[in-house]
């Protein structure tokens, strides 16, 4: 075993890993991140990411009584008030912080609402394309900040185990190749990312069957820093939740149907029935909600969207790389027909079952009682696009087999305001700090609310840098 020391190790070399490493470069400090990916473009979901900055789809600029109030809309009070305000408040400045580290954003128009997007942005087709763009540019480019600033980046380093002394973590014990090397620290962020990738935790808390949900991610996002820090002792929050998106089922195997285009806004206009032609969800609140729903099945690839000509021309063209005419560019599976029996029989669903199932949506929207339907059903919800319901009348009808998307765990590691990791006992774990998709307690929730995957990484990856900067000053 070789030994090394550094004043802050950091787990990760995402944007909470660099925004934590170049805070603490900027305050005197000497950082590395330690990053599991062996090339120099390594994936991350900072890397392959669309770009958009928000805060539960507000500007982060917006000013913190804003953002507050968001939040709490989004989640429906699920954020504690401490963690609401702390990421209400910093969001706005870590923000103009980034910008002013060099990383340029632009207004990517009224599909992303306008929102603070890195530049270059990714082109509007669908498929990964990352390479030269956005995500991409914002690493390369941190990456040589940091270098300026006297930080480091190891990468094919991965982080194994905690040391801990006198219950405090003192450094990570992390494996490169057939080399075991102990780095000694004064502070360690974790910030891998969430537990996405990792089939066994995936399986632990939010599905049964993991190997059925599509990894609308870059497959590397193992939960190591939320396993390290469990195994000391660390509280978790809520772990049931993920951010996410309904895709084309076809997606599973065609990397060409993700991460876009999405079937959230057809279904939050109609509806989404099981493999027995029943509704399963409350498809009102939306594509992230729908897409746990669909985790949570006993078979998530038998769920089915339900829609007709109406929702199509209408909710279907709804946000980047519609629904329509994407579907149908890309060549997805889906199934039109003049009759609910006609597509239910393409589909393999009973044809009875969803003709029942389909009319009495179709009478609780025109006589106004959603809220009487098994499951109920929500309308019309201010934060979420394109959510209001449409009874499925006009010919043809459409029905597309699904999957559920995922693309990072809301839960994680509970964490105060300040970025410490709270242990079990209520108190904070001392020398040791979280961020990004390694930390719960923002997101989730009963009703799934989404605060924003890179707003959420940059601000609190800022405040745990500042935090270690206050703390190893004193």
């Amino acid at each position: 075993m070789t030994d090394q020391a550094a004043d802050v190790v950091i787990v990760g070399g995402g944007l909470a890993g660099f925004a934590a490493a170049l805070r603490c470069a900027e305050r005197g400090l000497r950082p590395v991140i330690l990053e599991q990916g062996a090339e120099e473009n390594y994936l991350c979901n900072s890397r392959i990411t669309m770009g958009v900055f928000q805060v539960a789809l507000h500007d982060m600029l917006g000013g913190a009584p804003s953002l507050a109030a968001a939040i709490d809309t989004a989640t429906r009070g699920y954020v504690a008030a401490s963690l609401r305000d702390k990421y209400a408040a910093e969001a706005g400045p870590a923000l103009r912080w980034l910008i002013g580290l060099g990383i340029r954003t632009i207004k990517a128009g009224a599909a992303t609402r306008n929102l603070a997007t890195l530049a270059p942005p990714v082109p509007r087709q669908p498929g990964l394309h990352w390479q030269g763009r956005a995500g991409d540019v914002m690493l390369r480019h941190l990456h040589t900040r940091l270098t300026e600033r006297g930080g480091r980046l190891m990468r094919n380093v991965r982080a194994r185990e905690l040391i801990m002394e006198n219950r405090r973590c003192a450094g990570v014990i992390a494996t490169r190749d057939e080399e075991t090397h102990r780095f000694a620290a004064g502070a360690v962020v974790l910030a891998d990312g969430g537990f996405q990738a990792n089939c066994d935790l995936v399986r632990r808390f939010i599905s049964k069957h993991p190997e059925r949900l599509l990894e609308r991610n870059a497959k590397t996002g193992r939960g190591d820093g939320l396993l390290m820090a469990e195994t000391v002792g660390a509280r978790l929050t809520d772990m049931a939740c993920f951010y996410g998106h309904v895709q084309a089922r076809d997606a599973m195997d065609d990397p060409e149907l993700w991460p876009y285009p999405t079937i959230d806004f057809p279904i939050a206009a109609g509806i989404a029935v099981d493999e027995a032609g029943r509704r399963f969800t409350d498809e009102g609140l939306a594509g992230v909600a729908v897409a746990n729903a669909i985790a949570r099945l006993d078979d998530p690839l038998g769920a089915v969207a339900i829609f007709d000509e109406a929702i199509w021309q209408a909710s279907g063209k709804t946000y980047v790389m519609s629904a329509n005419p994407f579907l149908v560019e890309t060549g997805a599976t889906f199934y039109r027909g003049e009759s609910v029996e006609a597509i239910a029989a393409l589909a393999g669903l009973p044809e009875a079952t969803l003709a029942a199932t389909v009319a009495r949506y179709n009478t609780a929207v025109e006589a106004r009682t959603l809220d009487q339907l098994d499951p109920p059903r929500s309308d019309d919800i201010g934060h979420v696009w394109g959510s209001k319901a449409m009874p499925i009348r006009q010919p043809p009808f459409y029905a597309v087999p699904l999957c559920a998307g995922i693309t990072y765990t809301m839960g994680g590691l509970a964490i105060d305001a300040e970025a410490r990791v709270q242990h079990q006992s209520g108190n904070p774990i001392d020398g040791l700090y979280a961020a990004g998709g390694t930390i719960g307690g923002l997101e989730g929730g009963p009703f799934v609310g989404y605060s924003g995957g890179l707003a959420k990484a940059l601000t609190f990856g800022k405040i745990a840098g500042d935090s270690i900067g206050r703390a190893l000053a004193r």
